[in-house]
């Protein structure tokens, strides 16, 4: 008889224990390398589109690498393919879009959850990552001050790690619908959702998933509320148009409320929303306030922003996400709601291969019952090591230094007449653009603004991205600059060294 003991298994050629950790040495090693010559990158990749296709073979190798000895060739394509086609969001001078933080704690714990291999699915399949999920979930909340309804030891309320924050936004419409058919809503009532003109777009997809919206351009069953002067939705037009929507025998059943918007970072009056909800009857007819802090909730973890949150005790759920600035690798969105029960009739489905003593004892947690999916990773371990790694005082030493740096960088812009600040400065965002001269056509000033962001981008010291404004008090949108801070390693030197090439690149 063959002996295959020593091939892994059947002549397939499985990474010995040994072999493993020879390459995860290197690769960590790499890594390490990698973060340390961040700066001597282009931030943003100057590859042409195709080009790294081209690098690639067509088609799949027939034999393998073999054992360690065949990996040189892997690291090699790691510095000539891949790095060339990145873009570095790890990089101190990546200022684009909002910052999707990692850090060491947190590539361990990643490294960790790949290792161990669990599915996280029931807490029958791994009880660990079920408990240390639903604990961290409760220091987190501790951290940012949210309300005891809203944690795992409260009557109705509870946590759970979703992907993103669109996935946190869908699952709450999900319930949010389940919970209104409760209250007598029939299964074909024509559903409508609202946010502001400044909310995320995950908002229009969820609705699109739920079957709500009607195509990306359906108006009538998702309501995008006008916003006031600091692009925050306004409550009287919110209540007019669900009065609206009532007396055409619409049903209004979900409000997302932003906190931290992604153009402006803009924050919406969350207490002024439950209250014309209240008024409404929406709220009585089992309505779901929703808030998407997706950013901005990672600044709670320090006292001084939490009036952000104003009024969160009349939210449903809310959600953010730590891999953006709260030093935890992607994905990870810490979900909340004071509804459990609302979730698990929405997305509760059991059939007899799943069924298990723990989970019809009703004494555990399935996070399945939680989320879209059925499968997940042990993403608390990220998390749990980041938390542990920081403490308190390192995560708001973290923001703190952040929201300095956006102060310093807004009077910078403010002190030169050639630039203006577009936008009220939203912790460590700020939104900013070159005056438009005498005279000067809209589109012109546009136009002067969108060449100066590609040319400070091609060079390749500093990223930065752009949104548009609504016009205010009659004038027309407007195009601005974003500098969003909040990389894990940016320093002032990083953010005066944007400026100075912003400031010399303005002419």
């Amino acid at each position: 008889m063959r002996d295959d003991s020593n091939d892994g298994g059947g002549g397939v050629p499985h990474l010995s224990a040994e072999e493993f950790r020879e390459l995860g040495h290197r690769m960590v090693d790499w890594v390490a390398d990698y973060q340390a010559r961040l700066e001597s990158f282009p931030v943003r990749s100057q590859v042409a589109p195709g080009d790294v296709a081209a690098k690639l073979p067509l088609h799949p190798p027939e034999e393998g690498l073999g054992g360690a000895s065949g990996w040189d060739s892997v690291f090699k394509d790691l510095e000539d393919i891949i790095l060339p086609g990145l873009t570095h969001w790890q990089s101190p001078s990546f200022f684009a879009y909002f910052p999707a933080n990692a850090s060491g704690p947190a590539v361990l714990g990643e490294l960790l959850s790949a290792g161990l291999g669990v599915q996280g699915m029931l807490w029958s399949t791994s009880p660990a990552a079920t408990e240390v999920e639903t604990r961290v979930l409760d220091w987190l909340a501790e951290l940012t001050g949210l309300p005891e309804d809203f944690r795992s030891t409260s009557a109705k309320g509870g946590c759970v790690i979703q992907g993103t924050a669109s996935e946190a936004t869908l699952v709450a419409m999900v319930a949010a619908r389940e919970r209104v058919r409760h209250h007598g809503a029939p299964v074909d009532a024509e559903w409508v959702a609202y946010a502001s003109t400044q909310a995320h777009s995950s908002v229009l997809k969820a609705a699109m998933l739920c079957g709500v919206a009607h195509g990306s351009e359906d108006k009538a069953h998702v309501r995008l509320i006008e916003t006031d002067a600091r692009y925050a939705m306004r409550p009287d037009v919110l209540e007019a148009a669900i009065r609206e929507d009532l007396a055409a025998g619409r049903r209004p059943f979900f409000v997302c409320a932003t906190v931290g918007s992604t153009s402006s970072g803009a924050v919406d009056p969350v207490r002024a929303v439950g209250e014309v909800l209240a008024r409404t009857g929406v709220s009585a007819a089992g309505g779901w306030l929703h808030i998407d802090s997706a950013w901005a909730g990672a600044a709670l973890v320090c006292p001084e922003h939490r009036g952000l949150l104003d009024g969160v005790e009349v939210a449903d759920s809310l959600s953010f996400n730590p891999h953006k600035w709260l030093l935890t690798n992607f994905d990870c969105n810490a979900f909340y709601t004071r509804d459990r029960r609302a979730l698990l009739d929405a997305l509760s489905v059991t059939p007899e291969y799943l069924r298990n003593s723990a989970s019809a004892s009703g004494a555990v947690i399935d996070y399945r019952d939680w989320q879209v999916p059925l499968g997940r990773r042990f993403r608390a371990l990220k998390l749990w090591f980041v938390l542990r790694h920081y403490g308190a005082q390192g995560l708001r030493a973290h923001i703190r230094e952040h929201v300095r740096l956006g102060e310093c960088f807004e009077r910078w812009v403010a002190a030169d007449e050639r630039f203006e600040v577009s936008a009220s400065r939203s912790l460590s965002l700020v939104c900013f653009r070159l005056k438009p001269r005498l005279g000067e056509a809209p589109s012109d000033t546009d136009g002067r603004n969108r060449a100066l962001m590609e040319r400070v981008n091609a060079s390749g010291k500093v990223f930065l991205s752009h949104t548009v404004l609504p016009g205010v008090d009659g004038l027309p949108p407007r195009y601005v600059l974003r500098m969003a801070i909040g990389s894990t390693t940016t320093e002032e030197r990083h953010v005066r060294a944007a400026w100075e090439l912003l400031a010399s690149s303005a002419d």
